[in-house]
């Protein structure tokens, strides 16, 4: 979980998005990391989850993170302000994933990036029930025909893949 964190590039000020954020590990960690001036934006369909997730930010005295209650099909991001969305083994959960593709797409800011981490389904060593693993080319032929680009990819992560995406259309292109 460290690695994964060290990894994303999270700067103080940053608005980052925790998608199917549940109890909150991510969250807690990323409002730390963007600090008083960033936010972080906690998206879960489980209401319990994100009355959870608030607890534990009042407990740890984080007043930077906004839970958003989503949808199956909507995750209720604003449009543009995203500079970094974390899918930390969700996206494969997704029932609508071509809707959440696009409303993820809208929502990130220009240059923001969207991280994907799914576990390795190329690697049968990894303990993890096949349905709940994605292949790298899995993964590509899902997100590159919805509009994103792999940017980057950080492979040392010891079960799942770490694969940054933006928006094809990025200004600059």
């Amino acid at each position: 979980c460290s690695l994964l964190l060290t990894s994303l590039g999270v700067k103080p000020g940053m608005t980052v998005c925790d998608m199917g954020c549940g109890n909150g590990y991510y969250t807690l960690q990323l409002a730390k990391m963007v600090g008083p001036q960033g936010r972080v934006l906690a998206v879960d369909i489980q209401p319990q989850m994100l009355e959870l997730l608030m607890q534990r930010a009042a407990e740890a005295d984080l007043e930077n993170i906004e839970p958003i209650l989503g949808q199956l099909h909507d995750p209720k991001l604003p449009a543009g302000q995203v500079d970094l969305i974390l899918l930390v083994d969700v996206y494969h959960e997704f029932s609508h994933p071509k809707h959440m593709l696009d409303a993820m797409r809208a929502a990130l800011a220009p240059d923001g990036v969207l991280v994907l981490t799914e576990y390795r389904a190329e690697d049968p060593n990894v303990p993890i029930k096949p349905l709940h693993k994605m292949s790298k080319r899995q993964i590509m032929k899902e997100f590159v025909p919805n509009g994103f680009k792999l940017v980057k990819e950080f492979d040392r992560l010891p079960w799942q893949h770490m694969m940054f995406f933006q928006r094809e259309d990025r200004p600059g292109q």
